[in-house]
């Protein structure tokens, strides 16, 4: 499972683009995975989008992760869901999950990254790592401290959401990350698919350094 680049698609920072171009986008631009993320849209249309998403993604074997809603998830198809602390716990979710089926779960202390693993988590994610204002929800950033406490004790792996961009992506990469989730830095960007170019060649060269 490569998670270096995690792109999760918001219409909104993106200037109005859809879901599916932004996912396009972003694939073209060498993302590892497609992260399908809206709050306000209604379960039917989401369905819809996330079909569409499907299809763009399975011709390109990218990873695609919806966030939060493990009924579209698995309606549509997805490879698997991103649940956050106050979603369906994980190990319920492992219950009604298909074999092969990715759950990725948001923490922010060691003790719910160690609990994530335990209960049948694929990856955790430290989110935010960073404050950030592409998700109004996400609350302070919990810093590149905690990214080390939790990779040095779980054994999954770990990625970095929130605030992360060119600026900081060699730091979070060092601290331990196994990729990033990003929205801003690359949906927020003129050129998506250049974005997301850099910023997966900007981690995979990190990662280099660190095993020479």
């Amino acid at each position: 499972m490569n998670l270096d680049l995690y792109v999760i698609t918001d219409e909104e920072v993106s200037g109005n683009l859809s879901h599916a171009e932004i996912a396009r986008r972003a694939i073209a631009g060498g993302a590892d995975v497609i992260q399908l993320r809206d709050k306000a849209c209604g379960c039917k249309e989401l369905l819809w989008i996330g079909r569409v998403i499907r299809e763009i993604t399975r011709k390109t074997g990218t990873l695609f992760i919806v966030n939060d809603r493990l009924d579209v998830a698995l309606a549509c198809g997805a490879d698997g869901v991103h649940l956050g602390q106050d979603d369906m716990g994980v190990g319920v979710a492992r219950q009604i999950a298909p074999p092969g089926f990715i759950l990725g779960v948001s923490v922010g202390t060691l003790e719910e990254a160690v609990r994530a693993e335990r209960d049948g988590a694929d990856y955790v994610a430290v989110s935010p790592l960073f404050p950030t204002i592409s998700k109004n929800d996400a609350g302070p950033g919990y810093g590149l401290k905690v990214l080390q406490e939790i990779r040095q004790n779980v054994s999954v792996p770990v990625i970095a959401i929130g605030g992360v961009n060119r600026n900081n992506v060699n730091d979070v990469i060092a601290a331990g990350a196994d990729g990033i989730a990003v929205i801003s830095a690359v949906v927020g960007s003129p050129d998506i698919m250049k974005a997301a170019r850099e910023l997966r060649e900007m981690v995979r060269k990190s990662k280099a350094k660190i095993r020479s």
